[in-house]
């Protein structure tokens, strides 16, 4: 077996496993019941999903403008997600959209509840 056979089946096994983590990940969004359970499932397994189908499309095609095209898309998608995620989840526990029941900790009630103060101190 080749090295780029190697390369090949690798690439295919990256875009197998990341095509099931998406669509795992689409399937939990939809099924979940709440804000952050949805979250959950549109960023983790989306993300690693996605680098791993980057990652094989990588091995499948082996160009440099292919792989720094790649990697950035890779570093913006890692890097945005949680982000978003985060502002998101924040937003809707600030809406009252989060069943605080399903939280096992909640730190953020307290900072609520507290009267507009200074940050400073």
């Amino acid at each position: 077996m080749t090295w780029t056979a190697v390369l090949d089946v690798a690439g295919a096994v990256c875009l197998l496993l990341g095509s099931f983590l998406c669509l795992a990940g689409a399937v939990g969004l939809v099924r979940f019941p709440d804000t952050l359970s949805r979250l959950h499932a549109a960023t983790k397994p989306q993300t690693l999903g996605l680098i791993l189908i980057l990652t094989g499309l990588a091995s499948t095609l082996r160009t440099w403008a292919t792989l720094t095209t790649l990697v950035l898309l890779a570093a913006t998608q890692f890097f945005t997600s949680p982000v978003s995620a985060h502002l998101v989840g924040r937003a809707a526990y600030r809406n009252r959209c989060v069943d605080a029941d399903t939280l096992e900790v909640d730190e953020l009630s307290e900072a609520l509840d507290r009267p507009d103060s200074d940050p400073s101190k």
